[in-house]
Order: C-alpha cells, then sequence, then structure tokens
C-alpha cells in the first residue's frame, strides 16, 4: 500500500542550528503515527515542513504516492492535511463557529451564512463524538474543548492527514482520556494521524507506530507492538533514563512557610480559596494534588504577592508577608517558578540572557547607578546555561526560539540559582520530555536536600508521588486532607481529589 506520507532527507537550517538533518518519516494510511523526541529535537521543525509553515533546505515530500511541493499551509489544506498547533491559533471573543468557518465561510449572496455554517459544525462535532456548542464563545470553555474546536476547523476543511502537535501537554487527564477516544474515531472514520509527543504511556496506549528523532537527526521507527517505554526513552535520549524518583527521606526541621485559614476571591468574584491553612517545612518537598480549577492558582498567587488575600496570614520565616509586594516577597527568600512559562516566566522577545535576571537585573553587578551591564548579564547567563544544560545556539538567542523544555530549563535556572529559602514549583515539567523531566526532579530534589522548603503544584499524579514527601490535597478551595504518599495509591488518591472522602489511613491532619 502506498504511504500517505513520505518525508525523505529532509534538512532544515536555521541561523546557528540544523533543527532538521536528512530526516525520513513515513507515515501509512489509518494509523496513528507518533513523533517522538526531546523538546528541541526538530519534532515541531518536521511538521511545520509538511504543513507549509517552513520550507526545506533538502529533501523530498510525497503525499499518496505524488511529489509534491507545500509552499503554505492553504496548499496543505488543498492536499489534505491539517495542523492542530500546541499554542492554539482561536480568535476568543468569536464562537466557536465563527472560528472553525474563518476564512472559508459559507455565504448566502453578499452575507455568511452562520446558521448554515453552525449545521455543519454541529453535524462534524456529533460524527467524531467531538461535543462542541456551536455557538459558545472561545472565552467561555475550558483549554480542553478550544483544543477540539481546533480539531473541528481541520475537520470543516477536508483534512484526512492530520497532525497533533504536543497535544496533551495543556489537558488535565480526563481531558487527555476523552482525547485519546477522540483520536481513535478520527482513525476509525479513515482518517490518518502524526501524532508530536514525548510522553510514552501515551504512545503504547494509542499509537501504531513511533518514529524517533533525536537533536535534529532520525533515529528509527518501530511499531510499537515490537517496543516498550524503556527502549523508546533511550532512543530518545541517548542513554538510559531513570523513571523512578530516587531520593533519600526527607529530613524536615523548621517551618518556612504557613498559610493560617487564608480565604481570597478568583477571577469571577467568587472565593477561590476557603480557609486554606497549610505548613512548609525546611527538608521537604510538599505536594498540592487536585483537579485543574480547585484554587491551586490562586493559592500560589496569593503566596507571592500576585492576588489579594480577603481574610488570613500568611508567614514566611515566622515574617508576616500577606499582601506584600510580588518584589518584596522575592526580596524575602521567595523563588517561583509559574505553572504558564510564557505568560509568567519569560519575556519571549527578550534574549535567554536576558531573561536569566528578569528578577535581579536591577541590583550589582548587572546593574549600576541604572544602567544595564549586558558583559555583566551575558557572563552570568553563560555560567547558568551551562550549568543546567540549556540548549541554545548563545546567550544572544531569543528565548521565543527555543524549545519548550529549554525555556523552561531557563526559567529554572534563574528561579534555583537565588538559592530561596522557599521555592515554588507549578507545573515544572509540563509539556517536557522524560530527559527534561528527570533532570528538572533532580533539582527539587536537590533543593530539599539543600534543606530548603520546596513546595510542588502538578497535575500528573504519579509526579505529586514520586517527588512529594507529603501530599496535600486541594477541593474546591479547601484542603481536604494531608497524606503521606507512601501510605496511599492512585485510587485513593484521585477520591480525594474528587471531594468523595478524606481521612485515609497514614493522613496528618490539615489544619481547617
Amino acid at each position: 500500500m502506498t504511504p500517505v506520507v513520505e518525508m525523505l532527507g529532509i534538512t532544515k537550517r536555521f541561523p546557528g542550528i540544523v533543527a532538521n538533518d536528512q530526516i525520513n518519516l513515513v507515515v501509512n494510511q489509518g494509523e496513528i503515527h507518533a513523533l517522538l523526541g526531546e523538546n528541541g529535537a526538530g519534532k515541531s521543525t518536521l511538521m511545520n515542513i509538511l504543513f507549509g509553515l517552513y520550507q526545506p533546505d533538502e529533501g523530498e515530500i510525497h503525499i499518496r504516492g505524488k511529489r509534491v511541493k507545500i509552499t503554505d499551509p492553504n496548499v496543505a489544506n488543498r492536499l489534505g492535511i491539517g495542523m492542530v498547533h500546541q499554542h492554539f491559533m482561536l480568535v476568543e471573543p468569536f464562537t466557536v463557529t465563527e472560528n472553525i468557518v474563518l476564512g472559508s465561510e459559507p455565504r448566502k449572496g453578499l452575507f455568511i451564512d452562520l446558521d448554515k455554517a453552525a449545521r455543519e459544525v454541529q453535524e462534524l462535532s456529533d460524527r467524531y463524538g467531538l461535543q462542541v456548542d456551536p455557538f459558545a464563545k472561545i472565552e467561555n470553555i475550558s483549554v480542553g474543548m478550544q483544543q477540539r474546536v481546533e480539531i473541528l476547523k481541520t475537520l470543516y476543511r477536508g483534512a484526512d492527514i492530520i497532525i497533533f502537535d504536543e497535544p496533551t501537554a495543556v489537558l488535565t487527564p480526563q481531558e487527555i482520556k476523552e482525547l485519546l477516544e477522540i483520536m481513535r474515531n478520527l482513525v476509525r472514520e479513515g482518517k490518518s494521524i502524526i501524532f508530536i509527543t514525548h510522553k510514552l504511556k501515551e504512545i503504547m496506549a494509542i499509537c501504531d507506530r513511533v518514529t524517533i528523532i533525536r537533536r535534529g537527526r532520525y533515529i528509527d521507527s518501530l511499531a510499537v507492538k515490537d517496543t516498550n517505554p524503556r527502549e523508546l526513552a533511550a532512543k530518545m535520549v541517548g542513554r538510559e533514563v531513570t523513571f523512578s524518583v530516587e531520593k533519600k527521606p526527607a529530613q524536615q526541621k523548621n517551618t518556612v512557610l504557613e498559610i493560617q485559614n487564608v480565604m481570597a476571591e478568583g477571577n469571577r468574584g467568587v472565593d477561590a480559596l476557603r480557609g486554606i491553612s497549610l505548613e512548609v517545612r525546611e527538608g521537604e518537598i510538599l505536594g498540592i494534588a487536585g483537579v485543574e480549577g480547585n484554587g491551586q492558582s490562586e493559592l500560589i498567587e496569593v503566596i507571592v504577592g500576585l492576588r489579594k488575600v480577603k481574610s488570613g496570614r500568611i508567614l514566611l520565616k515566622g515574617k508576616e508577608i500577606t499582601n506584600k509586594h510580588p518584589r518584596e516577597i522575592y526580596e524575602a527568600g521567595v523563588s517561583h517558578i509559574p505553572e504558564d512559562r510564557h505568560k509568567h516566566g519569560l519575556v519571549l522577545d527578550y534574549s535567554i540572557g536576558e531573561n536569566m535576571v528578569l528578577n535581579t537585573y536591577y541590583k550589582e553587578p548587572f546593574s549600576r547607578k541604572g544602567f544595564l551591564n549586558y558583559a555583566q548579564i551575558f557572563k552570568h547567563a553563560r555560567k547558568l546555561i551551562q550549568a543546567f544544560d540549556v540548549r541554545t545556539p548563545d546567550e544572544y538567542t531569543p528565548a521565543r526560539a527555543l524549545s519548550g523544555g529549554n525555556q523552561q530549563k531557563g526559567i529554572i535556572a534563574r528561579e534555583v540559582d537565588r538559592d530561596p529559602d522557599l521555592l515554588i514549583a507549578a507545573q515544572p515539567t509540563r509539556g517536557l520530555d522524560v530527559g527534561a523531566i528527570e533532570f528538572i526532579h533532580k533539582k527539587l530534589i536537590e533543593q530539599r536536600d539543600k534543606g530548603k522548603a520546596v513546595l510542588l503544584l502538578s497535575l500528573e499524579l504519579d509526579e505529586i508521588m514520586n517527588v512529594a514527601d507529603r501530599i496535600a490535597v486541594i477541593y474546591e478551595g479547601r484542603i481536604v486532607g494531608i497524606v503521606d504518599p507512601k501510605e496511599v495509591n492512585e485510587d485513593q488518591l484521585g477520591l480525594m481529589m474528587a471531594g468523595a472522602t478524606s481521612g485515609h489511613p497514614g493522613e496528618e491532619r490539615g489544619e481547617e
């Protein structure tokens, strides 16, 4: 059978870097084909070439046996290729239907026929089990629903080869299950899927074949049934990867962070935190487990001064930091790895070197008498880039040009280098590959073993179970229990996260 996609000898160079170096990819009709690689391996570049966003410097592309030149995304659409991007391309004030038909609007005389468009969107949604409301506004629907709108955009344009670029990076565990079922439905209807990912569990669960690339080069193609996660990880990273987190028992000492009966409003004016009390001690990692939207983000924001506390107190080493200015809290010894690295962690158009001093640029040696000392800034950045294995052509490269994993390593380098008393890590491994995850877990444990307090917020249950020394479960803005990860399993934790139960064996009483 003729493959639906053949990419042969694809090479793409950018200034200072070869992103793709003689890569081959062959995708068959009706399969889910994983494209696996570390952050920065060149996966997205290769797919941007297939979708017409980049032009290859060398190599050729065949679609259904015919050699083609894909000069832009319109050509890709005509060839039946659609792409669901990692960062959604949606107009927030528009409805679902308006976003889906944008640029391909059905007409009724001189006017756009939105009623007809909405009916077509509803039919597609029903056919593929997407359950999307055609009249909802994008700004009012969840991230998972927004992704379904992106899928509908490709289907509306007649795509039968669909590229998913890191589709599960921003989804909750439940949304991931639903997305995998949607992908199965698409394949049953005769579509072919290219699934860009570095999550081995998802590859094993849903993919037929996998192509691995490493640092821009083709490594291997395998049938998923003939391999296992350990082999895939070794091929992806180029060495054996430790899946279990190795750590000594925690040596908890004095309390660093104390939260006393804190209440705070969410963005919609209703209480997001409803009397939270917590302690984080020296020499421990306290994990916060919960389904997204139960107050985790607001909890981090009140600690770092980004959201006002309505009542209650927050103490750092016995000193009050409630409602202090973020810089004052930072200066008091708090570092923060934010959950959205693009919105709150980096200035994407600044160089990675400038991003390394975002919180300290006003201090010597980086600044003197109001003037920045760029020689010192970039010297400092070079040291951190090397120490934290940030893969970048140089310290002058814009942060935007780095892969997600390397952007995250840059943020972690900046925050850990300050030697804080309290390190807050919110979703520190979201969207990262196994190699980068292993590296970041080691850094968090290093901080703990130096006697620092670490507060870890993660939606990945296995991460919380593996890395945390104690787990505080949050539900509807309250701590419903604090447990020892060695004494609970994922099912018990999941029930607590759903508000079904608290008070498991091994639970330490959180103050209520």
